[in-house]
């Protein structure tokens, strides 16, 4: 039977993509999981959705503290496009490394946005050829 105990390993840990006990080795450069990166989404929009409550409270002390319609008005204002920001912000992506394969290499495998045919649809009209007659057939005048 093949034992695999008696294969030799490389001199240095990681060489083989193992640690002397057998354990793979941690790749630092490797990209986070899904559900790490969906955690600091969700983060990151709770954190900008945590700011509106605050404002819309805000808003209201600083009408009854001065009893001005225009500051809690521009208060809300500043507290419309979080929910908006909140999710553009959650929803972007890390940037692609530059080893990072693309998706659509080939150029020409695309569709082009106004195609252009390669060839025509109609082809112009093409003269006919002059019909040559020889002079041993017989012609119309009736002369031999």
């Amino acid at each position: 039977m093949w034992d695999s105990g008696c294969m030799k390993r490389g001199s240095e840990p990681g060489v083989d993509g193992f640690d002397d006990d057998g354990r793979p080795v941690l790749i630092t450069s490797a990209a986070p999981s899904y559900e790490e990166e969906h955690r600091a989404r969700v983060r990151k929009y709770l954190t900008l959705m945590a700011f509106r409550i605050p404002a819309l409270i805000l808003a209201a002390v600083a009408y009854g503290a001065w009893h001005n319609g225009l500051i809690s008005l521009l208060i809300v204002a500043a507290s419309v496009p979080l929910p908006w920001m909140a999710v553009l912000i959650a929803n972007d992506r890390p940037p692609r490394r530059s080893d990072e394969p693309r998706r659509f290499d080939d150029a020409r495998r695309r569709t082009p946005l106004f195609p252009r045919a390669e060839h025509r649809a109609l082809e112009p009209r093409r003269s006919p050829e002059p019909q040559t007659h020889s002079p041993n057939r017989d012609s119309d005048d009736g002369s031999r």
